[in-house]
């Protein structure tokens, strides 16, 4: 299902410069659902610009998979019309919203320095402009996992949405000259990104040579593929050098270091070879208690069974008593009348 028709949608608030927590617009319907607009007079992550976002209303009522792609565009003016802000300048962005990203917007819309200077908000009132072309409607669909969004032309798992929507608030130009046009060597590409600035994040210390080498090999790589990386590459400078500091082979302090490194580990191995010793010793001990307890059973047993043994009798004293039996002349008694 798809609604390509265009909603606009438009709300004032007065008295703007009195304003301190969040504004919330009533709510409108395109797309299929219900949407409204949220404003942060005074920033929303960013302290010192306005912030603006589109949310879906009631997404928990929604069925499991929905989700709508959707072209928004946002127009801040006073109230004689003057255009304050514009929020794109390459054509308007296509955000998908889905359960977990109901919501969409831009942090740092306009400088709160600017909006508020003499003249430029007339009559302190604030006219938000906020225009919806949905693309495509999914009212339900199965949930694997693994279902990917767009974060600035490169598609990337849910579980990474934020990472990267983070890198590119902080660093909106790092992929404006990307070489790479297949999706799935940019998806490649935006995973070992992740991983370099999650790598450059450990303290240097934790690092060994061969590993800062094959870090500055990557940061390499990915700036030949296009990303602007000057931060990362000021960053692993920064890291190398501490670490020279720390593990400089002509210092005293690093030597130092190594040696008590070395003595705490063969104190620590001094003292499982012990541990291991008294587990021998013990098992020994235990072992010749049993030994001598089953070679006393079996004394035991063998006086036991000498007690209870008959005495061996002469061959020729048993012949003669199966013979007296054999010549023995019993009378008959078979015709004897009885009494």
């Amino acid at each position: 299902m798809e609604d390509q028709k265009q909603t606009s949608f438009t709300f004032e608030i007065d008295n703007f410069s009195e304003k301190e927590g969040l504004i919330r617009s009533p709510n409108f319907f395109s797309g299929g659902c219900e949407w409204f607009v949220d404003v942060y007079p005074k920033g929303y992550g960013i302290e010192d610009h306005l912030s603006t976002f589109l949310c879906v209303a009631n997404p928990e009522s929604l069925l499991l998979g929905w989700k709508r792609r959707a072209i928004l565009s946002l127009v801040l003016s006073n109230e004689s019309g003057k255009r304050l802000y514009g929020t794109f300048r390459n054509g308007p962005p296509c955000k998908t919203f889905c359960a977990q990203f109901p919501a969409w917007g831009w942090a740092n819309a306009i400088p709160l320095e600017k909006l508020h200077e003499n003249g430029f908000m007339e009559k302190n009132k604030l006219i938000v402009q906020l225009k919806v072309q949905v693309l495509e409607v999914v009212d339900e669909a199965e949930v694997t996992g693994k279902e990917t969004l767009d974060v600035n032309g490169f598609q990337v798992l849910y579980c990474e949405v934020g990472q990267v929507t983070n890198i590119f608030a902080k660093h909106p130009d790092i992929a404006l000259n990307f070489i790479p046009k297949s999706q799935l060597v940019k998806t490649t590409y935006m995973h070992l990104l992740m991983g370099l600035i999650e790598k450059l994040n450990k303290p240097p210390r934790s690092f060994t040579k061969n590993e800062l080498s094959d870090t500055r090999m990557e940061l390499t790589d990915l700036t030949k593929a296009g990303f602007k990386l000057d931060w990362l590459k000021e960053k692993l400078d920064e890291i190398s050098l501490e670490w020279k500091k720390s593990n400089d082979d002509g210092s005293m302090s690093s030597y130092g270091s190594r040696a008590q490194q070395m003595e705490e580990q063969l104190q620590e191995l001094e003292e499982q070879v012990k541990n291991l010793n008294l587990e021998l010793d013990t098992e020994k001990v235990k072992s010749a208690a049993k030994v001598l307890l089953l070679e006393q059973t079996v004394s035991d047993l063998r006086d036991e069974l000498s007690m209870i043994k008959p005495r061996s009798t002469p061959k020729d004293v048993l012949e003669g008593v199966v013979l007296s039996w054999e010549v023995l002349d019993y009378p008959d008694l078979s015709n004897e009348e009885v009494e």
